[in-house]
């Protein structure tokens, strides 16, 4: 489903990625490990098509998005989901409208959208705080509302990018908690991530990057994709 063949990324000359090759398949909960400057957060990017790789071909469902047109990007980006660290969240829409503005871009109808907001806000655990204000929300809450606008659009895929850097143990398990949930529901999930703990509680695939290189590509056997 996500294909990179020799994929290599220059900033001010100096590659973030080098030479990366890898394949994520349908259904696969992969997680992105390595140091602050791995190269972790500019894999999502390209893949999100908010970089373009200097090098290389990048295949998201057999199509090429190295060489995508700009007009192009929207489309494929709404199907695809992305948490970003910093939240993101417009600070004077409620929960509510914050999830339901994808939709609302799409021109989906009120009716649509919110039965669609609901069934996530639900399944992020969120729903009673709909109407609610992001600065009024702990960063928990603030993470399970930005999960839901990512997924509200039913996406194939979801990257996340250090979901739970900024929380302590116990919000970052149920963070992950939710995720493997996403996963276990068909969705292809990529989360970038530094924190060992996330390893070991979700016990999948895990690609390392050091200093933009794969240093390893490791998956338990007891990891079983979604849908295969």
């Amino acid at each position: 489903m996500i294909q990179l063949f020799h994929v290599t990324k220059y900033y001010d000359r100096r590659p973030a990625l080098f030479d990366i090759n890898l394949q994520i398949d349908k259904g696969e909960f992969v997680l992105l490990m390595g140091p602050s400057g791995a190269g972790k957060t500019t894999l999502l990017k390209l893949l999100f098509c908010a970089e373009q790789p200097d090098e290389g071909q990048i295949l998201v469902q057999q199509r090429n998005v190295a060489r995508i047109r700009p007009w192009e990007v929207p489309y494929l980006r709404r199907r695809m989901g992305f948490v970003f660290q910093d939240f993101r969240l417009l600070p004077k829409k409620t929960v509510f409208e914050n999830v339901a503005l994808p939709l609302l871009v799409q021109g989906v109808s009120s009716f649509d959208a919110r039965r669609k907001v609901m069934e996530v806000l639900k399944a992020a655990g969120i729903d009673h705080k709909k109407e609610s204000r992001p600065p009024l929300l702990s960063a928990g809450e603030q993470q399970r509302v930005c999960i839901a606008r990512a997924i509200v659009n039913g996406p194939f895929v979801l990257l996340a990018d250090e979901p739970t850097g900024n929380m302590d143990p116990d919000l970052s398990s149920e963070i992950i908690e939710l995720f493997k949930t996403i996963n276990a529901r068909g969705t292809t999930v990529v989360v970038a991530t530094h924190n060992r703990q996330v390893v070991e509680q979700v016990n999948r695939r895990v690609v390392t990057l050091a200093q933009g290189r794969l240093a390893s590509d490791d998956r338990p056997a007891s990891d079983e994709r979604v849908g295969q």
